[in-house]
């Protein structure tokens, strides 16, 4: 039975989509974030801090957080933009085909005040999540509703549940060029990418990648974008960050869909960038 409820996730107003199978995924309206997905069996695939807040006071550490309208301080407003910590709209559900669907919209209207000052552009940020049998699709939509032409970058800024740290890898990207934290511009010699240290990474973006676990695997694809963002903080990063126990580095891998550099939308025009995580 396809299910579309409304439900609290912490402090948050949140949306579970129940997949026939079983499968389920829970968005808060806050920053449209998925906080979970589980598919059928119960697994959980995503990680989420212990210790981040859950009540729309700050962005939430976790899940898949929306970068929006700019990647990290690719831009002049706020690191990582406004879309995550902005309330949502729930545009339409539904389900067909063993598969269920929630829609989310965010436009000029749902901003704050001081926040759609300082970005005064007409626009409309449409995200789709479509889960049911072993996958999770997630089709983002950027459109210019304007008159004129805006910036902007995008990303899915996706944490996995790892469980170990040390039996995570991903295949896929081997001689794929990268920058790291350091920015040195390299290419990747070694046939999978494996965690022993801090790592951030931009990869120039192959179109599927697999992330293995000691629970399995999963299969990352996607369209439209144009980098794969691999990450995760390392021992010293994580204890500097206050929504983050200083262990749970261990835990999780962060491998986001991104267009990081801010490009030019004209007037009426959309881009459509489409992710599926399956296992």
């Amino acid at each position: 039975m396809t299910v579309v409820t409304m439900v609290e996730y912490g402090q948050l107003p949140a949306v579970r989509l129940t997949a026939p199978d079983g499968a389920q995924a829970t968005v808060a309206l806050f920053g449209a974030h998925l906080l979970s997905w589980k598919t059928a069996e119960g697994k959980e695939h995503l990680f989420c801090s212990a210790k981040s807040a859950l009540d729309g006071s700050k962005a939430i550490r976790g899940g898949v957080p929306v970068i929006f309208p700019q990647f990290n301080a690719r831009g002049d407003g706020p690191r990582h933009g406004f879309a995550r910590t902005s309330t949502w709209r729930l545009a339409g559900s539904g389900g067909e085909d063993g598969r269920v669907w929630a829609e989310f919209v965010l436009a000029p209207a749902d901003l704050a005040a001081p926040v759609a000052q300082a970005w005064p552009h007409a626009f409309e940020l449409r995200l789709r999540f479509t889960l049911g049998g072993p996958a999770l699709d997630l089709l983002c939509t950027v459109q210019n509703t304007g008159t004129q032409p805006f910036p902007f970058g995008v990303a899915l800024h996706t944490y996995f549940e790892v469980g170990q740290l040390e039996a995570a890898a991903i295949e896929g990207l081997q001689h794929c060029r990268y920058t790291d934290h350091l920015m040195a511009t390299l290419e990747q010699q070694e046939p999978v990418l494996r965690f022993t240290e801090k790592t951030d990474r931009l990869y120039q973006a192959p179109p599927a990648l697999t992330l293995r676990t000691a629970g399995g695997a999963l299969r990352l694809e996607q369209q439209g974008y144009s980098e794969w963002v691999v990450w995760n903080p390392g021992a010293a990063d994580a204890a500097a960050l206050a929504d983050m126990a200083d262990d749970e580095y261990l835990r999780f891998v962060c491998i986001e869909p991104a267009r990081v550099d801010q490009q030019q939308l004209a007037p009426g025009a959309q881009w459509v960038g489409r992710h599926r995580i399956s296992n």
